[in-house]
C-alpha cells in the first residue's frame, strides 16, 4: 500500500455509513483525490475540524491501488480560511469556486496552475477583495488552465475579425468564443456583448492578479460573470449548485460586500457538498 503526502484544499465531502466521511481534496501534487476518513463524524474524531470545506492542510493518505478512494490517515491544518466561511457571500463565492474545481477536473490529474489560482482567490476573498470579483477572475483562469480558453480575437465560426467598429458582437460559449453577426445565434448559449465586455474579460484573465482585483469595471463585470457561468455549466454538463445559493444571497442582501456573519462551523453542523 503506497503512502502519499501532499498539500491540499478540502473541496467537498459527503457522509458514509454511520461515522465515516468521503472527502474530496484538490492537491498540489496529485490533483483531485477522494478519500475515506474513518470515524470523521464522531464527536471525538481525531480529525476534529480539519475536514471543513475550504481548509488548506497537509494530507497524508494510503493508496491500495484497488479503488478510486484512498484512506485518509492525517490532514493537518495549514490555514482554515475561517473568515471566508464566516460570511454568506464569501462562503457562497468560495463554494462556487471549489465546486468548479470538483466538477471540471479529473481524478489524479494534477494542475498546479488551477491549484495556485484557487489559493490566490481564497486568500483574496479572506483579505477583503470583492468575493464576486475574485470568483469571476478565478473562473476565467481556471477554465483557461484546463484548456478551454474562449477565443475573443476572431470569430470561431468563420475566422474573420469578430468585432469591427460598429458591428454586433456575441460570445458563443458552446462554440468556444466570439462570433460575428453572420455566425451568431447558432446555439442557445450565445450572449450579446459590447466591446467593453471583451476588454473586461481580457483584463480579468490576463493582467496580474492584484491589478485584476482592483479594476473599476462597472456593469461589464456582470456580463463577464454571466459568460463564465454559462461556460462552466456547459463544460460541467449541468449548473453549479452553489450558483443557486448565490442567487438567493443576492436577492436577500442586494449590494452586500460580505453578507451576515455565520456561526462558527462547529456550531452550524451539516454537510458540505460542492
Amino acid at each position: 500500500m503506497a503512502l502519499g503526502k501532499t498539500r491540499a484544499v478540502v473541496i467537498g465531502s459527503v457522509p458514509l455509513g454511520e461515522s465515516d466521511r468521503i472527502v474530496t481534496f484538490f492537491s498540489r501534487d496529485v490533483g483531485k483525490v477522494r478519500g475515506i476518513a474513518r470515524a470523521a463524524r464522531r464527536m471525538r474524531s481525531r480529525f476534529g475540524s480539519a475536514l471543513e470545506l475550504l481548509t488548506l492542510g497537509d494530507l497524508v493518505f494510503f493508496d491500495g491501488g484497488r479503488s478510486d478512494l484512498v484512506q485518509v490517515d492525517h490532514f493537518d491544518i495549514v490555514h482554515p480560511f475561517e473568515r471566508v466561511r464566516g460570511h454568506l457571500e464569501r462562503l457562497g463565492q468560495a463554494a462556487w469556486m471549489v465546486e468548479c474545481v470538483a466538477r471540471l477536473t479529473a481524478d489524479r490529474d494534477p494542475n498546479v496552475t488551477v491549484y495556485n489560482v484557487l489559493l490566490r482567490a481564497l486568500r483574496s476573498v479572506e483579505d477583503g477583495v470583492s468575493p464576486r470579483r475574485a470568483a469571476t477572475a478565478f473562473g476565467l483562469r481556471c477554465v483557461d488552465a484546463l484548456g478551454h480558453r474562449l477565443r475573443i480575437d476572431a470569430c470561431v465560426g468563420c475566422g474573420r475579425r469578430a468585432n469591427p467598429a460598429g458591428a454586433s458582437i456575441a460570445i458563443d460559449v458552446a462554440a468556444g468564443g466570439v462570433t460575428c453577426a453572420a455566425c451568431a445565434g447558432r446555439t442557445r448559449d450565445t450572449v450579446r456583448v459590447e466591446a467593453s465586455t471583451l476588454w473586461t474579460l481580457r483584463q480579468l484573465r490576463s493582467t496580474s492578479w492584484a491589478d485584476a482585483m482592483g479594476l473599476p469595471l462597472g456593469a461589464t463585470e456582470d456580463r463577464v460573470r454571466e459568460i463564465v457561468d454559462l461556460h462552466v455549466t456547459g463544460l460541467a454538463g449541468q449548473p453549479v449548485r452553489a450558483a443557486r445559493f448565490l442567487r438567493e444571497i443576492e436577492r436577500s442582501w442586494p449590494g452586500s460586500t460580505g453578507g451576515p456573519r455565520l456561526a462558527p462551523a462547529r456550531q452550524r453542523g451539516g454537510e458540505s457538498r460542492p
